[in-house]
């Protein structure tokens, strides 16, 4: 029974991929360098060229260890990095390209050139694509950066990774694992989920790692939940209702003209215009007279006089003999006190 070649035996599953090293790719690795040239270009604003000018000799000697060429085009506004005879890394004319895109995104040189780097790479994020309105979307933005910077400050501490919001963009510099997180912080606060619960999520994560009994086990438990709110928003006080729909466009207006020729006034003559049109004055001018004189009348028209309803109830029935009988009584008693006197 033959035993598994060394080489077969370290291609299994893996546990943590970003715990591997990447192989060192040196020039014995390629001796006869490439044979055919690769060129990219970048343009870059006009704000950008003063401070490219400054550090342009730096980028020549950087890029010059890798047998790269670059060169700064002012009239265009445009840098253009090529491959040579000499260039025995492959992929080093792709990380020159984005060395090239970060510094013409306000990138200073310093964090820019670690993207020659095999370990570091680098992540350009539009924003501008999540949110329509510009209010919104500069307050998204804002809320990425946080008071003083402080949010941001944050993130790069947490993915060790540098990030720079810049416009409609996010530039970020770092470890490839990093790169991920801060691209997933990004887009997450652009949909109107704030940084912290990722920056939340990042710092228990870390925590738990140094823990191996938690190794095999899940993380949700611990991890911070967002639940996402629909809230009312304000409804108008008028609400325009829509008019039933019509394939057809509305009927035109009629003109002056049409409107003449429908009454027969088109074919009158000058004088039987003016004429017609003083006539319709002067009655307009009388019904407005006695729309003001009734205006005037009316302090002089008495008030009407508020008739008093007759009383409806029924007046008692009284019995005249029973009243008689008790009016002779009543006198007879009278008349008896006065003898006794």
């Amino acid at each position: 029974m033959q035993e598994p070649d060394s080489d077969l035996a370290d291609t299994g599953p893996v546990d943590n991929a970003w715990a591997m090293k990447i192989p060192k790719f040196t020039p014995e690795d390629n001796p006869h360098g490439l044979l055919e040239e690769s060129k990219f270009a970048t343009l870059f604003p006009k704000y950008r060229e003063q401070y490219l000018k400054e550090c342009w000799p730096l980028v020549q000697k950087v890029l010059k260890e890798h047998h790269i060429v670059a060169e700064l085009d002012l009239i265009e506004g445009s840098i253009i990095v090529k491959t040579t005879r000499k260039t025995w890394d492959p992929y080093i004319i792709i990380k020159a390209r984005d060395l090239m895109k970060l510094l013409s995104r306000s990138v200073p040189f310093e964090q820019a050139v670690r993207v020659l780097d095999d370990e570091i790479g680098c992540d350009i994020i539009k924003i501008n694509s999540f949110v329509r309105k510009k209010e919104t979307f500069l307050k998204r933005r804002q809320r990425l950066i946080g008071p003083n910077g402080v949010t941001l400050k944050s993130v790069e501490l947490l993915t060790e990774c540098y990030v720079l919001v810049q416009g409609n963009t996010v530039s970020a510099v770092g470890p490839y694992k990093g790169l991920v997180q801060v691209r997933r912080i990004v887009e997450d606060t652009m949909k109107n989920i704030h940084p912290m619960y990722n920056i939340k999520s990042l710092m228990i994560k870390r925590e738990l790692m140094k823990d191996p009994r938690l190794k095999n086990e899940s993380w949700d438990r611990f991890l911070p939940s967002f639940k996402s709110k629909n809230v009312p928003r304000k409804q108008p006080k008028k609400k325009v209702q829509k008019k039933p729909y019509t394939p057809f466009p509305p009927a035109q207006p009629e003109s002056k003209i049409d409107k003449e020729l429908a009454t027969g006034e088109y074919f009158l003559k000058d004088e039987q215009k003016k004429a017609k049109r003083r006539h319709e004055r002067e009655e307009k001018q009388e019904q407005n007279k006695k729309a003001r004189a009734e205006q005037r009348q009316k302090d002089f028209i008495p008030p009407e006089e508020k008739t008093v309803a007759a009383s409806t109830a029924a007046e008692p029935t009284v019995d005249i003999t029973k009243f008689k009988a008790k009016m002779k009584k009543f006198s007879k008693q009278q008349k008896e006190l006065k003898k006794k006197q």
